[in-house]
């Protein structure tokens, strides 16, 4: 079983994607509210451990997860996906490739 990172890098991690989708003034949307007020209130204190505490951290990490592998498949769809007919050499170099050219010079390649 993978250990979980700290629970103040999974709290910085979650209000970063928060970020990168709201904008500067993530701080006055409901959702870093929510996130702030669920990390206070499942903070570990000396007198209590308890597996209530774990299951929420492994929660955050999850929802981590779930927030940067959205933002990655967006950036992905956006590179990748359709936008209208290309041609063979413009398909090619979206995926880091170069097509032969004739050898000999035949005059009719590009």
């Amino acid at each position: 079983m993978a250990t979980l990172s700290s629970p103040v890098r999974v709290c910085r991690g979650i209000l970063k994607e928060i970020r990168a989708v709201q904008g500067l003034n993530y701080r006055q949307s409901l959702a870093y509210n929510y996130v702030m007020d669920q990390f206070r209130k499942n903070k570990v204190t000396g007198e209590r451990y308890c597996r209530a505490q774990q299951e929420a951290h492994h929660a955050a990490q999850t929802y981590l997860c779930l927030l940067s592998s959205t933002r990655n498949h967006m950036i992905l769809h956006n590179i990748y996906h359709g936008k209208g007919n290309r041609s063979t050499e413009q398909m090619a170099g979206v995926v880091g490739l170069r097509l032969p050219t004739q050898p000999g010079g035949k005059g009719w390649e590009k």
